[in-house]
């Protein structure tokens, strides 16, 4: 069947030592995902999900239960107070947009402490121009970048010695950067360095690729607030839209009352039907998550031994399942982003582009052959086109699948 899809017999035996050196990784994979599977079990069973739960409710989505129950099966899976979890956020940079505007006020301070966030937050931020950005309300931004790899915390020290800072964002994926995602341990020990300085201010995780990954979220080690998309982890592949919101009671209120209306805040937002694929992905998300790592590990060691370089490589802790491959040649990385493309489900005859994308700087190539537009749990690479062209993978809806796009994107790069 390999054959069938263009697949050399040199990259079939290949693939074969290297998944034969990855089966140790592959097991400790299964037994976070068994763990995690468990978890969102429990929280199902303790919230009594049931049929009644999947009725859809149109117009305001008043007495909503099967919302209302869903969003406490998030809460309890993720170790919050409570969850904002809806179908009416459009994407992960749309909920921390909903996000910072709740909690942050004329005069505040935003402190990100793992240097620029996502690009895509440039114009909400105000680091692009734009008259709808929080600099245009007056809200100020500073960063603090990372050192080699870590959090600067003698800097982190002097800025929350100096003047109040509200709320400091931390991004734990890398984004469009070369920097390595953080880890629960990096986490959890900047978090207790924060709080011997700040008993109160606002720390909020840009969970974005990195729930399910590990045994534990954010949360349970000490973050105020987490924010996610459910066309990444949590989603499963089965959510069609949506994000998610969760930690403190008294911040996801406020998130609520600015994705609604002040006073209507978690009390009004319809279903439309979609209840059900956000429990479905959920329960499902565990095993896909641990698909995607695979894939993600499989395409690293696959990489690595034909000499290019990636990170992480495959035999490192992982936080997200995010997989740089650098290429230092805008070909290669169009190529293979490209192969990626051919090896989907969907539109595999269609070749991606780099184009203007709304939101980033530089051009960017998108390859998502996936059956929700722009889904990231589903087998995706991209990368903006500039040195030193790095191609961001991730998603896998099954590892077998995942396992052909990257043997496809191989061929299709070195190919002479």
């Amino acid at each position: 069947m390999y054959k069938k899809f263009g697949i050399s017999d040199k990259l079939i035996k290949l693939s074969e030592e290297v998944e034969q050196e990855l089966k140790p990784i592959f097991e400790q994979i299964n037994k976070t995902c068994e763990y995690n599977s468990l978890k969102v079990l429990k929280a199902f069973q303790d919230n009594n999900i049931s049929e009644m739960h999947f009725n859809q409710t149109t117009g305001y989505g008043y007495g909503d239960i099967g919302r209302d129950t869903c969003e406490k099966v998030f809460a309890e899976v993720l170790g919050a107070e409570d969850a904002l979890v809806r179908g009416q956020f459009i994407s992960g940079t749309h909920a921390l947009t909903v996000a910072l505007f709740a909690f942050l006020r004329p005069g505040d301070t935003l402190l990100s402490i793992t240097g620029k966030p996502y690009d895509t937050l440039d114009e909400v931020i105000g680091i692009v121009n734009n008259p709808s950005s929080l600099k245009s309300y007056g809200i100020n931004f500073e960063k603090i970048e990372l050192v080699n790899n870590d959090f600067d915390y003698e800097k982190i020290e002097e800025r929350l010695k100096k003047d109040k800072v509200k709320l400091i964002e931390i991004q734990r994926s890398k984004g469009y950067s070369t920097r390595k995602s953080i880890t629960l341990d990096k986490l959890e020990k900047v978090i207790g360095h924060i709080r011997k300085f700040d008993k109160d201010v606002i720390i909020m995780i840009d969970n974005c690729y990195c729930e399910f990954v590990n045994e534990k979220e954010p949360l349970e080690i000490g973050a105020d607030v987490i924010v996610g998309s459910l066309i990444k982890n949590l989603g499963g592949g089965i959510a069609p839209n949506g994000a998610y919101i969760a930690g403190r009671r008294d911040l996801v209120n406020l998130a609520a009352e600015r994705l609604t209306a002040p006073g209507e805040g978690k009390e009004v937002g319809p279903s439309l039907g979609i209840t059900k694929s956000i429990l479905q992905g959920l329960f499902m998300a565990p095993s896909v998550v641990a698909s995607s790592l695979k894939t993600a590990v499989f395409a690293s060691r696959m990489l690595e031994k034909l000499g290019y370089s990636v990170e992480p490589k495959y035999n490192e802790p992982r936080a997200d399942i995010v997989q740089n491959i650098i290429f230092n040649d805008k070909d290669k990385l169009i190529k293979y982003c490209q192969g990626i493309q051919m090896g989907s489900p969907i539109d595999s005859s269609s070749i991606p582009e780099p184009w203007n994308m709304p939101g980033y700087t530089d051009q960017v190539i998108m390859a998502a052959g996936s059956f929700t537009q722009g889904s990231s749990i589903e087998l995706s690479c991209d990368g903006p086109i500039r040195p030193p062209y790095i191609a961001f993978m991730q998603g896998g809806l099954t590892y077998e699948y995942g396992k052909l796009g990257v043997l496809k994107a191989i061929e299709n790069m070195e190919e002479k």
